[in-house]
């Protein structure tokens, strides 16, 4: 289990698409809205709500309902509830696992949380998210 800004679990699954289970907290906000060229990506709601930004709209997901972001679809999501929202994502093909083990935090750490969520951290993974197919929108 690793953090960074949220808690992940990383599956392993034989297809080829990288997975993982994630928990946001309450009024937690996802990443900057970004869009990838190479990964169409998936999230299904095990449990609470999020609300998606998809290319500018707003796209409440609720619970036991997904979304599909296509290639080069801009995005980003938070929690807006009061409650903990679980939720799977993927990302087809295989290959994007590797941007949350580069700056994920290991849960195990005291204050994995917060040191997750760390300037430093924030400014590592803006100068470099490209380098993962993340490419940030420009505000």
């Amino acid at each position: 289990m690793i953090c960074l800004g949220h808690k992940i679990k990383v599956l392993n699954p034989s297809g080829n698409f990288d997975m993982v289970e994630g928990t946001t907290y309450p009024n937690v906000p996802g990443p900057p809205p970004h869009f990838h060229e190479g990964y169409a990506e998936t999230f299904y709601v095990l449990e609470g709500r999020m609300e998606f930004s998809v290319n500018g709209e707003p796209v409440i997901v609720e619970t036991g309902d997904s979304i599909d972001l296509p290639v080069n679809t801009l995005h980003t999501f938070k929690n807006p509830g009061n409650t903990p929202c679980r939720w799977l994502n993927m990302h087809s093909p295989k290959g994007f696992l590797s941007f949350f083990e580069q700056f994920g935090v290991n849960a195990s750490e005291e204050n994995a949380f917060e040191k997750s969520v760390d300037g430093n951290v924030i400014q590592e993974v803006i100068e470099r998210a490209a380098s993962f197919d993340m490419h940030l929108a420009r505000l």
